[in-house]
């Protein structure tokens, strides 16, 4: 019987693919597709390569003619003369600490103040969204001398706290969640929490926070990402207790710099990036595509 239901419905989709070929509407991407995502993840993948290579050879072959294509056999050999240099554990833990905090931090108060503007009424709404708006038009770098100062008076340069306080929420954060939270959960549906007795925190948890997955997923990797790869505000106040980018700068600070052991640095503090990419990355593909077919 199960045969016999189903053998129609294949018929009939083998049937109408022919037709959506006559009109043009055949969805599967072609060749030019391929060879365009081929050529942007060679552009994209080639530099990282490149310095794994490098990175695993002496410094001579950085002055060659041709750059070689395959890594050398001197890999572990630089990345101990890495650790030989540089606080590196120490350095690895404070980035995890701050990447990790920060992070937490940012999607939290993001979310929240997000599904605030969005879904709430309260007076003063729309200009207090145009106030974080504009807060991204200020660079980031009129902001530091103050920013020193404040953490001096605290007491807490040298310390994680000074790198950690000034990013736990950001205006981008909040930007992005109240756009994606607009319109992705309906008016009608918090009207129904509320009328099952849901106050707003409730609202709040069991409406927004599951809708607002997909965002805080994107969110918290870019988030994640910015605050590991940070290296001007860790130096300026705190370069004692340094995090990783802070700790790998100082293998240029000799008058010989051995770019191959440069480069194999590099190399380490990019694994956990690529690390947390892989894991996250279906989640990250389905908050993208949840987003493109919205609405």
């Amino acid at each position: 019987m199960t045969a016999t239901t189903t053998r129609p419905a294949r018929t009939e989709q083998t049937a109408r693919a022919p037709k959506r070929k006559a009109l043009g509407i055949d969805r599967r991407p072609g060749f030019l597709t391929y060879g365009i995502l081929l050529a942007l993840f060679i552009g994209g993948a080639y530099p990282l390569w490149w310095s794994f290579v490098a990175g695993s050879s002496n410094s001579t072959v950085l002055t060659s003619t041709w750059p070689p294509l395959l890594p050398g056999g001197q890999f572990w050999t630089n990345v101990g003369q890495v650790l030989d240099t540089v606080p590196f554990w120490l350095a690895l833990g404070n980035s995890i600490i701050v990447a990790s905090v920060i992070t937490v931090s940012v999607v939290a108060f993001s979310t929240l103040a997000g599904y605030a503007f969005a879904k709430l009424r309260f007076r003063g709404r729309e200009g207090l969204m145009v106030f974080v708006v504009a807060t991204l038009a200020v660079p980031t770098q009129l902001g530091i001398i103050p920013l020193f100062m404040v953490m001096k008076q605290f007491g807490w340069t040298g310390t994680l706290g000074a790198v950690i306080v000034p990013t736990l929420v950001t205006a981008f954060g909040v930007f992005f969640m109240r756009q994606y939270l607009v319109d992705v959960i309906p008016e009608e549906l918090i009207e129904a929490a509320r009328v099952d007795g849901a106050n707003m925190i409730r609202t709040f948890w069991h409406v927004g926070v599951p809708a607002a997955r997909p965002a805080m997923a994107i969110l918290g990797l870019f988030t994640f990402m910015t605050a590991w790869t940070d290296y001007l505000w860790p130096l300026l106040v705190a370069p004692q207790n340094p995090t990783l980018q802070v700790a790998l700068s100082q293998l240029q600070s000799a008058k010989y710099v051995d770019y191959s052991i440069v480069l194999a640095g590099a190399v380490l503090a990019t694994i956990p990036l690529l690390i947390l990419f892989v894991l996250a990355g279906r989640q990250l593909v389905s908050g993208i595509m949840a987003g493109a077919v919205k609405g």
